[in-house]
């Protein structure tokens, strides 16, 4: 078995670029309060134990540590040991998960400064930032500008995404639909959850490839939610059966990706979305999924059961 698996890893290796489906998971806004099913506590647990059984020896979660000791967040402190216990890794998201478009430079920069200080004397810390809600700056070039400045002057990197499929927005209808007592259908939002993320990052390679020419190491975008506990299972193997192979967070930020710093009239979304579009690819240069107008009255369809 160990002969066959070693061969089958130089043929990996000895595939094309182009060949190869990569990608790697982030887990956003930990320690993250409690979701429709289950306790923070629970949660971390449940999802510890479900990257583990699913092989995935390495994700990252980017941390915001003012939620730390805040009620409803359980734990999070111990919630956080516990992923790098388990060989996961942790990065900087921001103290207060503030939007850049409305915050002036200085503050943001000074909140960014309290994440890193809290962080980077911590096991597993990586000198990694991501944007929370994903905003570079806006339409604000001045603003994305300085804070690329501020971000190289700090030896931090851009913890970019290269795929995602709203899983917050996934979460929070399910919040909702818990809290108005409606029936969800756990198989359904399971399928939906899984099928969105696998489709989400089909798109994101093919866009990919018509602007890189080649397939990077992806990072998927998900958040510290009760269902990443419940289903994050079933979508490793239901990205291995579409020919991805799971790869560490260390793996992916490696990538020559990790230098771009695309000019774009926008500065918010996916890597590959600013990348497509400085390249002048037409839109659309995101999955359709990550439009609420399609996304919610498809949840409500299939997981509520309403307008059928």
């Amino acid at each position: 078995m160990k002969l066959v698996t070693a061969l089958i890893a130089c043929l990996l290796l000895a595939l094309p670029a182009t060949a190869q489906k990569r990608i790697a998971l982030s887990f956003d806004d930990a320690p993250r309060g409690a979701g429709a099913f289950l306790d923070p506590d629970t949660r971390a647990k449940k999802l510890t134990a479900a990257l583990r059984k699913a092989g995935v020896k390495q994700a990252v979660f980017f941390v915001n540590p003012g939620t730390i000791g805040q009620p409803g967040h359980g734990d999070g402190l111990a919630n956080l040991d516990r992923y790098v216990k388990a060989g996961h890794v942790l990065a900087n998201h921001g103290w207060s998960h503030l939007k850049l478009a409305s915050t002036e430079t200085q503050a943001y920069l000074a909140d960014l400064d309290r994440a890193e200080a809290w962080l980077k004397p911590r096991p597993g810390y990586r000198p990694w930032f991501r944007f929370p809600f994903l905003d570079e700056g806006g339409k604000d070039k001045a603003k994305r500008d300085a804070i690329r400045a501020g971000l190289k002057a700090r030896g931090l990197t851009n913890g970019y995404v290269t795929a995602e499929s709203s899983d917050w927005n996934i979460e929070a209808l399910a919040i909702a639909a818990k809290q108005a007592g409606k029936n969800i259908d756990m198989k359904a939002l399971r399928d939906l959850y899984v099928e969105s993320h696998v489709e989400a990052a089909e798109f994101y390679d093919a866009l990919a490839l018509k602007t890189l020419g080649r397939s990077p190491a992806h990072v998927m975008l998900l958040h510290e939610t009760d269902i990443a506990a419940l289903f994050i299972g079933d979508l490793v193997k239901a990205l291995k059966a579409k020919g991805w192979t799971i790869v560490t967070a260390d793996q992916a930020y490696a990538d020559p990706l990790r230098d771009a710093a695309p000019d774009t009239p926008h500065a918010q979304g996916t890597l590959i979305e600013a990348l497509a579009w400085e390249k002048g690819l037409p839109a659309p240069r995101w999955y359709d999924r990550n439009d609420l107008r399609i996304a919610n009255p498809l949840f409500a369809r299939r997981v509520l059961g309403e307008g059928e």
